[in-house]
């Protein structure tokens, strides 16, 4: 039957059955009329009630049947959806919660009150009270979860607290923004996580730093020494469950567990102390080791390369210490004795060949030593430049020519052609630069302290050498890195690539004079940090022209430098009875003030007791601080603490945007950690 006939049919039907009903009404109404003494009225009204409320059930009856052949049920199943919705999140395993834009909670089930193991409801408290994340930090996370725990506020997380992952999605009912969020238990898995980590396997490369020096001594008592060290190696890894195997002259490969390694540098690796209680026969020096660890995630080819690495920095640094390398830096744990000059000038030699070689293949040599350049940066300089020459490159000098400090050496060469147009400043040094060209840095490690940083950042090929202790890595891979903490001076180690390219006799004695200047200077004239190869290198200036009285007519100061100095002096206290701390606490002060401080540190070694002094100026909005020691404090140890660093007996750190007196405090913080590590 065609629609439009079902609909008419439908309507008559109605019809006839309306007026069907109306009929049986009436006459039920007319009966009880004549049986009945009810009022008429009344019968009228009860028929007519009668008839509205059977009208009223077909209609209702017809629009169920409707919906029934239509399968219209939206209405019928939205609400039992609902109610198997709620039921289901109620008995969900995970702990579910609803709260407002605000964090209050409206809901939550089962799960969620029984992890959160607390009396009374969560009804009206906020998310942040029962868990350490915000409704904001959980929703802000987008399709990455958020790890929480269910804790109440001020509470810590403790190991065994279980581990969540929340995921929020936000959704709206009746004009009001809700959030739905739903916790996932991942403390198993965390627990799985943490024990591969720590049962990760860590090698550490360990190298004896001294005992070929030692030899030279008591060779029969060698196998002795190296032996000791294995033993002392062995005892260490035994008690962690390591391994310790030899696999080289003098060099060792511990193995052991990554959980163990907090023991270990907790213990500040003790068996650096153990070690050092070996000495070879009758000798007073003690036998120490280097060791490199790495703890990062990659191939075993990177975690080899890595390990390496770090032993490399420690050896650098001067050795008798750890170097432990993770993805945030380098950690230092040692260091207490002053390296040991090696006697041979094997490495010297090979070092200076592999020199020889990039300067006679580069197109041209920039030249530069630290920022504020003293006698031995300046004298380094021209040493290179002396090389470059004999290798008939073109080489240039990047130098700042009104530091006051080398204003004697500009003054000695002003009217030799030889040195015109030889010096630029860091802008011009930006001219210069070639797809060959080669920069080579010394008397500093740390590209950030240099005085071109962006020539070395921009030029592909470079080259490093000096004596100061290495503090950081480098960005790019230097064809060269020749750094001796042993050595006195960079002078010292130029000294020797000289004496070993050039004839005899063919080195200016101005040249001769700058290199034994730079000596005198890090040698406070002989005095420190010498050794065999400082006196060696010292005879070879003097067979070369160099005239020890001209060398020192460099150092004369004015008489404003003499009274700047003298301030320090006059400013002095006395902290924790060994440390003399010399402050200039003027606001304004020029760049030669620093030059001053660090001659006032070295005369305060000078008094009875001092074992250690420190000198403290401010140029700019930086504090300048030089520290030296009579080689019983590691004055390097203490200002790298302060992110700086230096040598044992001799070190400095800048502290920009800073104080004297905030400087001061950070000063007397670090040497008490330090005093409290050695003690």
């Amino acid at each position: 039957m065609p629609d439009k006939d079902k609909k008419r049919f439908s309507v008559s039907t109605t019809a006839i059955i309306s007026g069907a009903l109306g009929v049986i009404a009436l006459a039920v109404s007319v009966i009880i009329m004549a049986n009945s003494n009810i009022e008429p009225t009344t019968v009228l009204y009860w028929a007519l009630g009668i008839y509205i409320f059977t009208l009223a059930l077909i209609a209702a009856i017809s629009l169920v049947r409707k919906r029934m052949k239509t399968g219209d049920f939206t209405e019928i199943k939205g609400s039992i959806f609902g109610t198997l919705s709620l039921d289901f999140i109620q008995k969900l395993y995970m702990p579910v919660l609803i709260c407002d834009d605000k964090g209050k909670i409206v809901w939550y089930n089962t799960a969620l009150s029984a992890n959160f193991k607390t009396k009374g409801v969560l009804y009206g408290k906020y998310l942040d009270s029962i868990c350490n994340a915000t409704v904001e930090r959980i929703m802000s996370g987008g399709e990455e979860k958020v790890e929480v725990s269910f804790i109440s506020a001020g509470e810590v997380v403790e190991d065994d607290t279980p581990v969540f992952v929340a995921k929020g999605y936000q959704t709206a009912s009746r004009g009001k923004t809700y959030y739905i969020t739903i916790f996932e238990n991942i403390t198993e898995e965390k627990k799985l996580e943490k024990r591969l980590e720590d049962e990760d396997t860590l090698i550490a490369y360990a190298m004896i730093d001294n005992l070929d020096e030692l030899m030279q001594y008591v060779q029969e008592l060698y196998s002795t020494a190296a032996s000791d060290v294995g033993a002392i190696l062995r005892r260490h890894m035994e008690k962690i469950g390591g391994v310790v195997r030899d696999y080289g002259h003098n060099k060792f490969m511990c193995v052991f567990a990554k959980e163990h390694l907090a023991e270990l540098t907790r213990e500040r690796f003790s068996m650096l102390d153990d070690i050092r209680e070996i000495h070879v026969g009758d000798t007073t020096l003690p036998v120490t080791i280097s060791m490199g660890i790495a703890v990062i995630s990659g191939t075993l080819y990177e975690k080899e390369r890595a390990t390496q690495a770090a032993l490399d920095m420690a050896l650098q640094r001067g050795g008798d210490q750890v170097v432990i390398k993770s993805l945030e830096g380098y950690e230092y744990y040692g260091g207490k004795t002053k390296t040991v000059q090696k006697r041979t000038k094997v490495r010297a030699r090979v070092i200076a060949n592999e020199l020889l070689m990039l300067l006679s293949s580069a197109e041209n040599v920039l030249i530069m030593g630290h920022k504020f350049p003293d006698f031995d940066a300046f004298a380094s300089c021209i040493a290179i430049l002396r090389l470059a020459r004999f290798c008939g490159v073109e080489a240039l000098i990047i130098t700042d020519k009104s530091t006051k400090a080398i204003a004697p050496c500009f003054k000695r060469i002003e009217n030799m052609p030889e040195y015109e147009n030889v010096f630029i400043d860091k802008t011009e040094a930006q001219d210069m630069i070639r797809s060959g060209t080669l920069a080579v840095v010394v008397d500093v490690n740390n590209v950030d302290f240099c005085e071109a940083p962006d020539v070395v950042n921009t030029v592909r090929d470079v080259v490093i050498i000096d004596h100061h202790r290495k503090t950081a890595e480098f960005t790019m891979k230097p064809k060269i890195v020749y750094i001796e903490p042993s050595a006195s001076s960079v002078s010292e180690l130029l000294s020797e690539f000289l004496e070993q390219v050039l004839l005899p006799g063919t080195l200016p004695k101005v040249e001769a004079d700058f290199l034994l200047a730079g000596m005198l200077l890090d040698t406070k004239m002989f005095t420190r940090n010498t050794g065999v190869r400082t006196f060696s290198s010292a005879m070879y200036l003097r067979g070369e022209g160099a005239n020890p009285s001209d060398a020192q007519a460099f150092f004369k100061m004015e008489i404003e430098d003499f009274l700047s100095e003298a301030s320090f002096e006059s400013n002095v206290v006395i902290y924790k009875s060994v440390m003399a701390i010399a402050l200039n606490e003027d606001d304004e002060n020029p760049s030669a003030v620093r030059i001053n401080a660090a001659r006032a540190a070295d005369r305060l070694l000078n008094v009875e007791g001092v074992m250690a002094a420190f000198a403290l100026c401010r140029i700019g909005d930086t504090v300048h601080i030089s520290a030296r020691s009579q080689s019983t404090i590691n004055v390097q140890l203490i200002l790298e603490k302060m992110g700086g660093g230096g040598h044992f007996d001799s070190a400095a750190v800048q502290m920009k945007s800073s104080t004297v007196a905030s400087a001061l405090t950070s000063l007397r913080a670090a040497i008490d950690e330090y005093l409290a590590e050695n003690a």
